[in-house]
Parts: C-alpha cells; sequence; structure tokens
C-alpha cells in the first residue's frame, strides 16, 4: 500500500520495494585495512583450527638465506573439500557457527590474512576428500572478488610435506608477500625473527592459556629452505608455546581470594565475576610478561574460553597503581545480547552502562560488595609496597637454543641487563679437546656438535635440545659476556671448566656406549 503523507510520527520506515547491492571490488582496501596487528591476526586463524578440531597446530616461518619468505599455519583439524574452501573464501559469506565456536563475523580468514600478506593460499584435505586449494589476493579482489583453483598436485604435496602433522585430515594456510617480511632490512632476519616470535609467543600463550593448559599443542617453528638439498629445509628454531595464565599465581595475594561475585546486568541477568589478588612484587610470567602492570589490571573477558579481553576497566573506573595486583575473570554470556560486544579482531569488549551500574551492585556469597574487593586489593598492593627484596644481580637474557620455558623462568627469577643482545647457544664444529667455546662479539656459547648425540641419547636433537646442559653452561657462563675488559682470571676459567667438561662429557659416552652393548 503506497505510504500516504502524513502529521503522524511515522515509527517504521516506509519502503517500496529492495534490490541486492554486492560489494564493490573496491572493498578490498577496507578488508585489507582492518587495523590487526601481527599477533592479533595469527591468532584469529588458529582459532578456525580449533573450531575445525585440530589438537596440533604449527606457525610456520619460512626463511632462505637473505630474507623471510612466508608464514604457514598447520593443523590437523578436520580439513575442508572443494565446497568447504569455496565458502571459506568468499568475502562477506558468514557461515553457520556451532554453540561453542570462537569464529563470529566469518571474515576474520580474509581480514586478519589480508590485513599482513597480498596472497593468501588454502590447502585442506578431508578423511573423503582429495586435498584441494584456494588462493586469493589482493589482485582478484580487485578484479571482481576472483578466486584462483590451487593446482591439485601442487595442494597434495604441501599436505604431504606436513605428513607429521596432517595424517588423514589437515589444513595449511599460506601467506605470501607478508609486508612487513618485505621491509625488513638485509642482515636484520635474525633480529626480526626472534622479536615477532617472541610477541606471538606470549600473545598466544596468554589468549589461548585455557586451551593449551587442556592439552592444545601448538608450536612455533622457523624452516631455512636454503639448506633443504631439495627439502623443506632445515629446522633453525622450535619453540612449543606454553600457557601464560593471567591467573596462575601459587599464593593469592590476598587469603580468601578469588571470591566469587554475582552482578545483575540489566538486558543480560547475572553475571559471575571471579575476583583475584595478585601477590605484591609478583615475579611469575602471568603476571610480568604480559604487558605493563597498569593496563593488565582489570577484567578479563572470555568468549568460550577464548580470551578476548585483557584488562581494563570498561568504564567501572580509571587504573591506577594501587589496583595493579587487581584482576577479574568473566566468562561473556552464551546468548548475544545489546550489553557486551565483541569487536571483530576478538580483542576488546565494548559495554554500556548497564555492566558497570551491574557491577557496582555485585555481591559475594555473604553479602559483602564487590567495592570491598578493590579495597582490599588496594591494601595488599600497599602492605607488599612495604616488604624489601634481596636485590638480585642483572643478567645478559638467554635467546636461541635454550627451552622458552626454561627463558621464561630466568626472566621471573632474574632481573636483565638493559640493552644487552640475548645469549645464544648453538652445537658448533669444536676442536677434539674444547667442549664449549665463547663467541663473545656475538653473544654465543659454542657447543661441540661432536657430543650432541650423546646428550640427546641418540637421538636427533632439536634446536632446544638438551635442556639441562644448556641451562647449566649459561649460569655459569653469563657473565663472560658484557664485559669492557676480559681478565685473565676468566680465561684460566675457561679453560679449565672446559677440561673438566670434556672429561664428563667422554665419561658420559662411554656410559651411553656400554649400556648399548
Amino acid at each position: 500500500m503506497p505510504y500516504e503523507p502524513s502529521t503522524v510520527w511515522q515509527y517504521d520506515v516506509p519502503t517500496t520495494g529492495s534490490t541486492h547491492l554486492p560489494p564493490d571490488a573496491g572493498y578490498g582496501k577496507a578488508l585489507t585495512n582492518q587495523g590487526y596487528g601481527f599477533e592479533v591476526a595469527v591468532a584469529d586463524l588458529i582459532d578456525n583450527s580449533i573450531d575445525a578440531g585440530a589438537d596440533q597446530i604449527v606457525v610456520h616461518f619460512l626463511r632462505d638465506a637473505k630474507r623471510i619468505l612466508t608464514l604457514l599455519i598447520i593443523d590437523n583439524g578436520h580439513g575442508m573439500d572443494d565446497a568447504g574452501l569455496d565458502a571459506a573464501m568468499t568475502v562477506g559469506r558468514r557461515r553457520q557457527y556451532g554453540e561453542h565456536s570462537l569464529g563470529m563475523y566469518g571474515t576474520g580468514l580474509k581480514a586478519a590474512s589480508l590485513s599482513h600478506a597480498s596472497s593468501l593460499t588454502v590447502v585442506s584435505r578431508t578423511k573423503r576428500s582429495r586435498a584441494a586449494g584456494r588462493r586469493l589476493t589482493a589482485e582478484g579482489i580487485e578484479d571482481g572478488f576472483r578466486c584462483d583453483t590451487v593446482d591439485p598436485v601442487y595442494a597434495q604435496e604441501l599436505i604431504d610435506r606436513y605428513d607429521g602433522i596432517i595424517e588423514w585430515h589437515g589444513t595449511v594456510v599460506r601467506w605470501d608477500q607478508v609486508r612487513s617480511f618485505e621491509t625488513v632490512a638485509q642482515g636484520q632476519s635474525d633480529k626480526y625473527l626472534s622479536n615477532a616470535i617472541s610477541r606471538l609467543e606470549n600473545h598466544l600463550g596468554l589468549y589461548l592459556h585455557r586451551f593449551l593448559q587442556r592439552g592444545l599443542n601448538l608450536d612455533i617453528a622457523v624452516w631455512d629452505v636454503s639448506s633443504g638439498n631439495g627439502t623443506l629445509g632445515e629446522e633453525v628454531d622450535h619453540i612449543a608455546v606454553e600457557p601464560l595464565d593471567p591467573f596462575g599465581y601459587k599464593v593469592p595475594g590476598k587469603a580468601g581470594y578469588p571470591r566469587q561475585f554475582t552482578a545483575p546486568v540489566e538486558g543480560v541477568g547475572e553475571i559471575r565475576l571471579s575476583a583475584h589478588i595478585w601477590p605484591a612484587k609478583s615475579k611469575q610470567a602471568g603476571f610480568r610478561q604480559i604487558g605493563a602492570l597498569a593496563e593488565r589490571q582489570g577484567f578479563y573477558f572470555y568468549r568460550h574460553d577464548r580470551l578476548v579481553q585483557a584488562g581494563g576497566w570498561n568504564g567501572l573506573r580509571n587504573p591506577e597503581s594501587h589496583l595493579t595486583l587487581a584482576r577479574v575473570a568473566v566468562d561473556l554470556p552464551a546468548h548475544q545480547n545489546g550489553v557486551l560486544s565483541l569487536d571483530v579482531k576478538k580483542e576488546k569488549i565494548t559495554v554500556t552502562p548497564a555492566f558497570t551500574l551491574g557491577v557496582e551492585s555485585a555481591i559475594d556469597s555473604s553479602g559483602s560488595p564487590f567495592h570491598n574487593y578493590l579495597r582490599d586489593a588496594e591494601t595488599a598492593y600497599r602492605d607488599g609496597s612495604k616488604r624489601t627484596e634481596i636485590a638480585r644481580r642483572p643478567v645478559t637474557p638467554p635467546g636461541k637454543g635454550l627451552d622458552p620455558k626454561i627463558k621464561r623462568v630466568i626472566k621471573e627469577e632474574l632481573p636483565e641487563k638493559a640493552g644487552e643482545e640475548p645469549i645464544t647457544i648453538t652445537w658448533s664444529t669444536l676442536p677434539a679437546g674444547r667442549f664449549f667455546d665463547l663467541d663473545r662479539e656475538n653473544n654465543s656459547i659454542l657447543l661441540n656438535r661432536d657430543f650432541r648425540d650423546d646428550f640427546n641419547d641418540g637421538h636427533r636433537g632439536g634446536a632446544n635440545d638438551a635442556p639441562m646442559m644448556k641451562t647449566l653452561l649459561y649460569l655459569l657462563l653469563e657473565d663472560c659476556f658484557g664485559l669492557a675488559r676480559w681478565e685473565r682470571t676468566r680465561q684460566d676459567r675457561v679453560e679449565y671448566w672446559n677440561t673438566i667438561l670434556i672429561t664428563a662429557a667422554q665419561a658420559k659416552r662411554e656410559r651411553r656406549e656400554r649400556t648399548v652393548l
């Protein structure tokens, strides 16, 4: 019925029909400028792997002698067939999500990837379908959202390269022409990768800590394809991502915590708040290694066990030093609501005043109000500030070659020297009478590779092998680096340690050989 002019307010806007308007190719530029940080983008892709049922995921950096080439994410999830790949690569198509899925908007794969890479390739196989692949490029999007079909022979070849992860089903996501990789100056690849992997490890360890604690195997590896003799190459670094629990203290900062509060939130219902108080001056990684303490106080929102906001008071109050020990875990309601909304990148929650009003009215099981918790957190901070600590000598931090778990504990226990390059530990060719040597110019401890098999029980060692021996050598030799003057007494110490350790290594070899016989 046609609309007739009226002086009465129209609560609904009258319409005369509709038309479908597909996205213009120019939308591709908006898609590639969503503001995804590198770590956030990788985490978004790993969400897809978890949704696919994967329990083994590897983030794989490929490099050659000169530059960083590509990034791949490999998982052993249930995979996709041709139709599934077409759906996954369709820009703007929203798929159906399960009740506990981490995906939400259907844009993460494309937006996260193309925010960093000009070319996105996805290769996958299921139990019932052959390997297949699709490639989406910035140029293809401008050309009417063209998506390329990957040669099936190459698709199978790529799957076969990762047969240690993908047995019957799985997926490989490949980024090429990664803009941040292409801007790394020649000779700076090692430093860039070290920093990038450290940030990525912390981010994934934090935001996925509940999954990692339940047994998700998530690794970060670096392979040098220039040394592969026609194969995938040689692994030069490997890190197993460990959970970084923002509530993982051993003893709370105040007795009686954590404490559960219930907040009545209009439009949502009751929301549970798990209020924690960290011990003052804690050196644990879950407290100090996840960012500035002022930014990490406040609410930690989880959606289906995936952390989506790590700190911040969301308008309840301003951050202040007296509340650095206060952290509150909040599991978002399963149902959609207009009070708490998650951004596309899954790193921040926006709330309406209904949430903060509800928190202000929250009480625990004894009827104690939420503001008493804030007061307790402030008291714990002030009491902790009065305690004196024994000052420990700063050390040059450990770098590549030492297991990440060990590096994390060292960082928790010992302060770092500012501006020092990390000490790497590598196996090298050394004279027969040397167990180790020092490359002080490059901050490196060199180990005699002739003994590598002995310390790995004859198995092929990885980049972080022989953790006990390497840790002891780091603790012994750390103070030999960063010195303005090399003293004769230190050189003498290195010499007699070498004599003793070479004898110990030979004794270990003899015992191992007798055991084999």
